[in-house]
């Protein structure tokens, strides 16, 4: 999907169009695992939530950092890296950066302070970033045969959408065996393969003229993504402060100094005219509000499955597993289904469905049977299996041919800013709501304090309490727990409700190209 004609310049790409390049199946098989880690370390940490609580103690707002600045500064830089990588080459910047994520994976494993936890977050991010928009270019470049690059990029899309999904049963698996720290080193081996392999089968790509790098540009897009979303997640839980003011001037500052850069920049980093596209730009909206549906929901039942109902790791990781198998499934008819049908209903109709399991659980309680979580987490699954992997090709298939690397950038952008948006307002819901539970008679203020800060706080806080006492504590913070998870359930039907009917009306007369030539 993604060009690179500026790559094999003149005549040649019409020389090598029918060429089938040996190995590129398994060189798919590398760049689908540099986006399936990706997207699993965005929230794997659902489930090493409560020991991490427990070995490093961080406050409750220390605690949704650490959940969601990595995905907040992958999402500031995903432009930014993507530029790069057209000036560099692709491939080049996608080995420099599974060098760097490995290597920060293990500053993360190791962390002893929530400070250093959240610094060594940050730093994986921005690992991270020089990983996603290399990958939809160099799968262009694999693949030359129409139907086969169809193929490719709904492997990728399945992958890219239950890559969140995912995350928990490897989490659970290693929490079962190891320490919390294990999830992050997980990444090593990981990384080994797609070096090697990717040394050798994937070829480099990029930009002959690209113009320069742009740094006051890198540097609006970063501030103004991180201070808008932090703004939103403040706001939420503390209410309206001075602080939530300040980040939200700078960042809405540093975004519309971005915008108006881009708009004189001869070669811009984002082409903002790619907006004026109704296709284009419906379909950013509906690819970032389905992965805030996925994301948010996932992140949270992590902790209701263990904290709330008890399960240990890997059987709260498998109960997740029907959004994964919902996700890849769909990602891969959905191109199919989308041509068939049209592309309105698919995307309209997955997201109608995201949002109906999400209201499904507003009934919710603690003793909740798996069978309507298990079905709510299958139907989100293909609900953003179909929208997700269809909207990723309408956003590239929209713009013209030379303009689809900045396209497949936004793709990504909206993928990661949806993964933090849906932990961070869905979270702000239900550590707001938690907050406001009534301590238990007889609890000491420090024990108390504790307790409000997060769930795995208080679980962790009754442990020096009598027995009466610690059951009366933990009872009372888990029914506030699913009191916030409730309402955060709530408002996200009514967002993704309203998107699904947006998209049916934004994405009228929109269709896939045929022969996927993007």
């Amino acid at each position: 999907m993604i060009t690179d004609s500026v790559t094999r310049a003149g005549t040649h790409e019409s020389h090598t169009e029918g060429v089938r390049r040996p190995g590129r199946w398994l060189a798919l098989a590398v760049l689908v695992l540099a986006v399936l880690l990706v997207a699993v370390d965005a929230t794997v940490l659902g489930l090493a939530t409560p020991f991490l609580s427990e070995d490093l103690k961080p406050s409750g707002s220390q605690l949704l950092w650490i959940g969601d600045v990595y995905s907040f500064v992958i999402a500031g830089l995903l432009v930014s890296m993507g530029s790069l990588g057209d000036r560099i080459g692709r491939k080049k910047l996608l080995l420099v950066g599974a060098v760097a994520f490995g290597a920060v994976s293990v500053l993360n494993a190791y962390a002893t302070s929530p400070e250093m936890m959240i610094a060594a977050r940050a730093l994986l991010g921005v690992a991270g970033a020089t990983l996603m928009p290399s990958t939809l270019a160099l799968i262009r470049n694999l693949f030359h045969d129409p139907r086969e690059r169809s193929l490719a990029i709904g492997i990728w899309g399945a992958m890219a959408s239950a890559g969140a999904a995912v995350g928990p049963v490897v989490g659970g698996f290693l929490l079962e065996h190891f320490w919390w720290g294990s999830v992050f080193l997980i990444n090593l081996p990981v990384m080994a393969v797609l070096v090697l392999i990717g040394v050798k089968l994937i070829p480099e790509s990029k930009n002959p003229n690209p113009g320069p790098w742009d740094l006051p540009s890198v540097g609006f897009s970063l501030i103004g993504m991180i201070g808008v979303v932090y703004a939103i997640k403040e706001v939420a839980s503390h209410g309206p402060t001075l602080d939530v003011a300040v980040a939200t001037l700078v960042g809405l500052g540093g975004l519309t100094w971005f915008v108006r850069r881009q708009l004189t920049l001869p070669t811009p980093l984002l082409d903002m005219r790619l907006f004026r596209n109704r296709g284009f730009s419906a379909a950013v909206l509906a690819d970032l509000l389905t992965i805030l549906g996925l994301s948010g929901l996932v992140f949270f039942l992590s902790q209701f499955f263990q904290l709330v109902q008890g399960r240990q790791p890997l059987e709260a990781g498998f109960a997740e597993l029907p959004a994964a198998i919902g996700a890849v499934t769909a990602g891969l008819i959905a191109g199919h289904v989308a041509r068939r049908f049209t592309v309105r209903s698919v995307v309209a109709g997955g997201l109608a469905a995201i949002g109906l399991a999400l209201a499904a659980l507003t009934a919710i309680g603690q003793s909740t049977g798996y069978p309507l979580l298990g079905a709510s987490l299958l139907v989100v699954g293909v609900g953003a299996g179909f929208a997700f992997t269809v909207t990723a090709d309408v956003i590239l298939s929209s713009v013209p041919k030379e303009q689809a690397g900045a396209a497949s950038a936004v793709s990504e952008t909206a993928y990661e800013l949806g993964a933090a948006l849906g932990i961070a307002l869905l979270g702000s819901i239900v550590t707001g709501v938690y907050r406001g539970f009534a301590t238990p008679a007889g609890i000491p203020a420090d024990t108390a304090a504790a307790a409000h800060d997060s769930l795995g706080g208080a679980v962790e806080a009754s442990a020096g309490l009598a027995p009466a006492q610690a059951g009366a504590l933990v009872s009372a913070a888990q029914e506030a727990f699913v009191d916030g998870l409730r309402i955060a359930a709530g408002v996200g039907a009514v967002v993704l409700l309203a998107t699904a009917v947006a998209a049916w009306f934004l994405l009228k007369g929109q269709k896939l190209a045929d022969g996927v030539e993007h």
